[in-house]
């Protein structure tokens, strides 16, 4: 055992030194083994036999006791059984599948100069390695025999292997390995590790024999200019030489040669140049001497016949020519001399080396080849022709490594070696690139190799394939083949497609031959399909480049295969290609593996695993793969590899199964000796981390960090800079500005290029990125809000049970039919105000009838916005980011969008949980707790509560960012709804009819929030000033003395006091507008009090008595036809409830149940339509009657106008028409909502009429009751009184502000009120009061409080209030008094009485 993984075992001639490869890599058996052979390896005696086992669980794998050793002077042969049909390798031969058939298929090995045309045929390179793949577990062995005689391989169905080979010894080297790319990294290890190529020669490459002239070879590169075709190196073949004589060029054709790099040069392109091993024996043009030749010549460096000293001639393309003996130091300071020489005269960037097989157009040389057992062996294995000479030397010419019969198949090796040493000799520290064509394990380290000859034809595009996998198990993994075919005319069907696949060849060059159509993409037209797809996809190529290299440095240092079939994982491990190879089709089948994929080019994830499918490839399209786990490292890509250098770099993150992602940087300057900046990723944390002192002299930086995987947006992305010794220093939080999440692909993108001069992730320093995720949990959307949901009711609604959100606009409510034409429109109506609604243009759905205030032109120029909207489509959504910071404030692309009939859905997530708004319902606190809370909205009268809808609706929010902006956002739906909180943070709004209305504030500030919420909606009413003084009630005065009394009672006292108000004990039987009798002193009282500056107000309900037998209010009302009443088609009627008033001549009995007094003592009432012009008419009519006629008065308070009944629906409790109306589909989680929207309110069905005539369901306008009628109350005051006076509305609605104030409702007196009266923190002895950051003052002391910016606690005794003033700010006073009027009356008297706080 030489290593742990490594057997060598040799069979030679003791007695008789025999040739063996003198390879200069591979070293000597080890004298100190590395582990007990007998743990590996069984020898047997009688007869002769070596079985190689796995020592771990002792399976045999290499097993020669099958059959017997042979070994004659120029015959061996051996076999060995294997444990598997899984063989991989040998070569050089074009094998029409990667696996091989051991169907006793036999393959030649022996180099030879012929069109690789998919026979059993010998090619260029010799490489007796195999692999084999033991089992399913991914243990493997591989098999390196160290012999370079003309041999054959012969497979056989045991499974097993036979060698025979014509000449030198039997050196084994096995590999094992727990995986395929495990025994290639040991192989390698062994023969040498490939060479890391230049940056610049990733690049795309363009080439062809015989362009004619240099003129012609600028057209080309000029065309392929002019399209934009990523593409950095140009070739010259034989052509330009004179006469095809090597270290020459034509100077008629190629005169301008020798500037002819400097012009690639000029536009960031190299220019790469061929040699051949033959040298011509000629002289040049015009006689002259050819140099080269000559001092050959004069040092003895060719070849020779069998005698050692005459050069041995054959004829290749320049005539008669003699070959270089590579093996021989003279020759090779021969080789490098003359290419020095080359390179002053013609500059150029690298070497291709071609027919140095070595090939000879004729059989042996000139003379033939003498009849010998060197030429004519007793034994020729199955080579072309049967014929060791064939297309080369003789078999007796002499080099310095041996006869031509032992190291025929060495020529390209030594070729390598030599041009090597020439190449560090003319290029000495920069990095260079040689192609070769014949190739010898170990070649890979100094040299590239290309495919050879191949054909433009559709079985070379697929077999191709196998070449570039198997070359990287030889260890050679800068690999390509010529795109497009080298013979033969290639359509552009073909062409095109081999663009595509040839666009990720580790090699990537279009090379064909001479009198075929010329081939490159610019040739086929700038406007052509594959010019396009071609620039497309070199463009990913570059794009990839730092991947690629990378991949290369791990080949260099590691050995790691660069191009890896499935079985040992992808291109990389990471990026899997999908091409079509076959004409005419769209559709291929492809396999996917067991991993998670995403699409390189949509950035989706493939739903499909470890299975076939089909994959639709139309003509400019390849199928391009990432699998989960990896971090690609890109750059922004440019034409040529010089410029896109210094381009911003970026990753692409693919996350796993297990949300993680792992991948390396090896970057440097391309040309020389490198560095290794590394990046991992373990789920969301993300490292950049440098592993010495290179400073890139672009000073790149990672700006862009592409993360597919990601449902759900972060909730935070920072970047922190790692000092010295791996301290965490500076962290920078990235604005929203730099963060964008894509909802439908679910991705992520990060731009980490931060402003203001704060450090982006750079070359030689270390980073720490990170971002946050909320759980998965968090990201869920309810599809199925009602209650005993299960797993078969959510899959009815297209949802995911448990896993995961809705993932379409399904109702699945057979009730609430699906809306299938919907209508999206922006409306971009002022720099901080827009619209988007959604509605179904083909039908007439109810739209709220409130007038907003938008300007009558939009603003047109997207510079002035403070937002940008963006919709997508998988799922629907609309985005609304602020321009400023790229915050977005809505983005409902989220899954379970819904509309329907009767219920409509939608959700968005939110910038942060910082929410506030939303009512009437009770909040224990302002900011909203967004953890899975939701509050229905529908106007009822209901004490507040703990999640109870109470008297008014208002779906308006208003949220801060993490940017400290704030937004505001109104849905313009007057239907029942709710909305529900979720953590995410998120919100998901449902309502049961109308349209999707939303109007979105910009602010920036919270203030500037309202202040434009307002301007739409309208500005609040200016109250008289005497309003904003105290004011006393109570429900329950027994009668006007009680009233006086309490007057009395105030002033006596001293309380400053403005406003006494009556509740509806000051009516007859609680019915409007008529006066009880025991108040009939109460206008007295009223004119008193008033006479002294007070002022009064009393109340008014909706609801109006229809049982009076003289009741003007009603008569009046029903002969303008004001009330309420039934579709026409149902009954024509009024829809009658119950409400305060009494039937007449009655006494109550208060010991009975309320129900049942209700049900007797209550009279039928009817409620005014107020949206009409002739209910306003009358209500303010009947207002005027009272104030001229009964009481004076300075405010109207209006209540129960949610509006409220004390029947359900109607008298006698049914509701004509749709049921659905009172119990619709989806019932808002409302209070009672088991006993139906009607609930102490009227029918669903009912119907009112608009001002404009249209007629419309209580089921729409409901919430509209209360707005409907604050105007008329509002119009009717100040027309009554001409005084601004005062409204106080119980229902309000947006809007209802421009006319009316509002209270609270019906509270109870509990310490838990006054809490949530204030949205605050109350306890009985002191409370907890955070002061801001800003000096303040207390009220009653006038001294600084010393604190800002911290919470503190404030003693709170019962004579004593806490307050404080902002420092900054002036507040202008007065000197109080009992009641507003008399400040007034005191100020005018005394001008000085006034005063500041400052």
């Amino acid at each position: 055992m030489q290593t742990k993984n490594r057997l060598r075992f040799k069979i030679f001639d003791a007695k008789n030194r025999r040739f063996e490869v003198p390879h200069v890599h591979i070293r000597t058996v080890s004298s100190n083994p590395s582990s007990p052979i007998t743990n590996t390896l069984d020898i047997a005696h009688n007869p002769f036999g070596l079985t190689v086992r796995r020592k771990e669980n002792r399976r045999a794998l290499f097993d020669t006791t099958i059959g017997p050793l042979v070994f004659a002077d120029q015959y061996l042969q051996l076999s060995a059984k294997l444990p598997s049909h899984n063989i991989f390798g040998l070569g050089e031969h074009v094998h029409t599948r990667y696996r091989h058939d051991t169907n006793w298929r036999t393959w030649p090995i022996f180099t030879r100069d012929t069109q690789p045309n998919g026979r059993a045929n010998n090619l260029y390179g010799h490489h007796p390695f195999f692999l084999c793949l033991e089992d399913e577990s991914g243990k493997s062995f591989g098999v390196f025999l160290l012999n370079s005689n003309a041999m054959e391989v012969t497979l056989q169905p045991a499974p097993a292997v036979t060698y025979r080979t014509i000449g030198g010894i039997f050196d084994f080297y096995i590999f094992f390995g727990d995986t395929p790319e495990q025994v290639v990294q040991e192989y390698l290890e062994l023969i040498g590790r490939p060479v890391i190529p230049p940056y610049w020669s990733m690049g795309f490459q363009l080439s062809r024999w015989n362009y004619g002239n240099l003129s012609e070879v600028k057209r080309v590169v000029e065309r392929n200019r002019a399209v934009g075709l990523p593409y950095d190196i140009q070739y010259t073949d034989i052509d330009y030489m004179e006469h095809m004589k090597d270290f020459t060029y034509d100077p008629v054709r190629f005169k301008e040669l020798p500037e002819f790099a400097e012009y690639l040069h000029e536009k960031g392109q190299k220019y790469i140049l061929i040699l051949d091993p033959a040298i011509a024996t000629s002289r040049r043009v015009g006689g002259a001497p050819y140099e080269s030749y000559d001092r050959g010549m004069e040092k003895n460096v060719w070849v020779t016949k069998s005698d050692g000293r005459t050069p041995i001639v054959g004829r290749v393309w320049p005539g008669e020519t003699v070959f270089p003996d590579f093996t021989s130091e003279t020759c090779i300071d021969w080789w490098v001399d003359e290419y020095e020489r080359f390179y002053r005269e013609i500059k150029h960037d690298a070497l291709w080396i071609d027919m140095n097989e070595v090939s000879n157009f004729l059989k042996g040389s000139t003379t033939g080849c003498e009849d010998n057992k060197l030429n004519y062996p007793p034994y020729t294995p199955k080579i072309l022709n049967e014929l060791l000479y064939s297309m080369t030397l003789c078999m007796d010419a002499k080099q310095e490594w041996g006869d031509n019969y032992d190291v025929h198949s060495l020529y390209g090796y030594s070729m390598v070696l030599a041009t090597e040493k020439a190449l560090q000799h003319v290029f000495g520290p920069n990095r260079t690139m040689m192609l070769t064509r014949s190739s010898f394990p170990g070649v890979g380290k100094y040299s590239g190799h290309w495919l050879g000859d191949n054909t433009a034809t559709w079985n070379d595009i697929k077999w191709a394939i196998h070449g570039m996998l198997e070359f990287g198990l030889f260890g050679i993994p800068y690999i390509g083949a010529d795109i497009c075919g080298f013979f033969g005319d290639s359509s552009e069907e073909l062409c095109r497609r081999w663009m595509q696949v040839g666009a990720f060849y580790p090699f990537s060059r279009n090379h064909n031959a001479m009198n075929f159509k010329p081939q490159d993409p610019a040739a086929f037209g700038a406007d052509s399909v594959l010019v396009k797809t071609s620039k497309h996809y070199l463009r990913i190529r570059y794009t990839l480049l730092p991947y690629l290299y990378t991949l290369f440095y791990k080949a260099h240092t590691t050995g790691e295969t660069v191009v890896r079939p499935v079985l040992h994982d992808v291109y990389g491990s990471h990026l899997k290609r999908c091409p079509c190879f076959v004409q005419g089709v769209d559709t291929i089948r492809v396999y996917i593996p067991d991993a998670v994929w995403y699409d390189y080019e949509t950035m989706e994830r493939l739903t499909d695993r470890r299975k076939h499918v089909d994959m639709y490839l139309p003509a400019d399209k390849l199928g391009l793969h990432i699998r989960g786990g990896a971090v690609l490292p890109t750059q922004r890509p440019e034409v040529t590899t010089t410029h896109s250098r210094s381009n911003p770099m970026g990753l692409v993150i693919a996350l796993d199964d297990n949300n993680q992602a792992a991948g390396e940087l090896f970057w440097d300057d391309g040309d020389s000796r490198g560095i290794t900046i590394s990046v991992s990723l373990n789920k969301v944390w993300l490292y950049f981390r440098h592993r010495s002192g290179y400073k890139d002299p672009n000073n790149l930086k990672f700006e862009n960090i592409t993360v597919l995987g990601v449902p759900h947006p972060p909730t935070s992305v920072s970047v922190t800079h790692v000092n010295t010794g791996s301290h965490l220093g500076a962290t920078t939080v990235l604005p929203n500005t730099n963060i964008y999440h894509d909802g439908a692909k679910e991705v992520i993108f990060l731009l980490t290029k931060l402003p203001h001069k704060i450090i982006s992730t750079a070359f030689g320093e270390t980073y720490l990125v990170r971002w946050d995720m909320e759980d998965e949990e968090l990201q869920r959307f309810n599809c199925h809000p009602e209650e005993n949901a299960d797993e078969a009711k959510c899959k009815s609604r297209g949802c995911i049970w448990k896993t995961m959100a809705m993932l379409s606009r399904i109702s699945a409510r057979p009730d609430s039919p699906d809306i299938n034409n919907l209508r999206v429109e922006i409306r971009y109506h002022t720099s901080d105000l827009l619209q988007f609604k959604i509605w179904d243009p083909t039908s007439d759905r109810f739209e709220v009838p409130v007038p907003l205030s938008t300007p009558d032109a939009p603003e047109t120029d997207e510079n002035k916005r403070l937002y940008k909207v963006l919709i997508s489509n998988k799922p629907f959504g609309i985005q609304v980011i602020r321009r400023s910071t790229g915050t977005k404030i809505w983005d409902s692309s989220v899954p379970g969008f819904t509309f329907s009939d009767m219920f409509i859905q939608v959700s968005t997530r939110l910038p942060s949980k910082f929410i506030y708004g939303f009512g009437e319902t009770e909040h224990p606190t302002f900011k909203h707790d967004l953890n899975y809370h939701t509050w229905g909205m529908f106007s009822k009268d209901q004490p507040p509560g703990y999640k109870m809808n109470c008297y008014g609706v208002h779906p308006f929010y208003m949220g801060l960012e993490d940017t400290a902006d704030a937004h505001g956002v109104l849905l313009l739906n007057s239907n029942a709804m709710d909305v529900t909180f979720q953590p995410t943070p998120a919100l998901t709004f449902r309502t049961v009819g109308g349209i999707l209305d939303f109007y979105m504030v910009l602010g920036p500030t919270p203030e500037m929030v309202v202040q434009e919420y307002t301007a739409l909606i309208g500005r609040p009413v200016l109250p008289a000033y005497w309003s904003l003084g105290f004011q006393l009630c109570r429900y329950g005065y027994a009668n006007d003395s009680e009233i006086k009394s309490l007057y009395k009672d105030m002033r006596a006292a001293g309380i400053p006091y403005d406003v006494q108000y009556a509740d509806i004990d000051y009516m007859e039987r609680q019915l409007d507008f008529v006066l009880d009798s025991e108040f009939a002193g109460l206008p007295a009282v009223v004119d008193s009090m008033r006479n002294e500056g007070m002022r009064f107000i009393f109340i008014l309900d909706p609801a109006i008595s229809g049982n009076e037998t003289r009741y003007p209010a009603f008569e009046r009302g029903q002969a303008a036809d004001v009330f309420i009443k039934w579709p026409k088609h149902l009954k024509d009627d009024i829809v009658w409830g119950k409400v305060w008033p009494d039937l007449p001549n009655v006494d109550v009995d208060e010991n009975l149940d309320w129900d049942t007094q209700v049900e007797i003592y209550r009279a039928y009432t009817a409620f005014p339509n107020f949206f009409r012009t002739q209910t306003a008419t009358w209500w303010q009519k009947e207002i005027q009657d009272f104030y001229n006629n009964i009481m004076k008065f300075d405010g109207l308070w209006i209540d129960m106008n949610e509006p409220a009944s004390f029947v359900h629906g109607t008298v006698g409790g049914k509701c004509l028409g749709d049921p659905l109306l009172e119990n619709p589909p989806y019932m808002p989680p409302l209070e009672s909502k088991h006993l139906g929207l009607n609930h102490k309110t009227l029918c669903m069905n009912s119907e009112q009429i608009l001002n404009n005539g249209r007629k419309v369901r209580h089921y729409d306008v409901h919430n509209l009751y209360g707005w409907s009628h604050t105007k008329p109350s509002f119009d009717a005051l100040l027309s009554v009184t001409g005084k601004r006076g005062v409204v106080v509305t119980r229902s309000t609605y947006p809007s209802s502000g421009k006319w009316a104030g509002h209270w609270l409702g019906d509270n109870f007196s509990r310490w838990d009120q006054l809490v949530k009266s204030i949205i605050g923190i109350c306890r009985f002895r002191e409370v907890e009061g955070y002061l801001p950051n800003a000096r303040w003052y207390d009220y009653h002391t006038a001294k600084d409080v010393g604190v800002r910016g911290e919470m503190i606690s404030l003693p709170t005794p019962l004579s004593h209030i806490n307050l404080h003033v902002r420092g900054g700010y002036i507040l202008p006073q007065q000197k109080p008094e009992n009641t507003t009027e008399k400040i007034f009356l005191y100020c005018t008297k005394n001008k000085n009485n006034t005063g500041y706080q400052i």
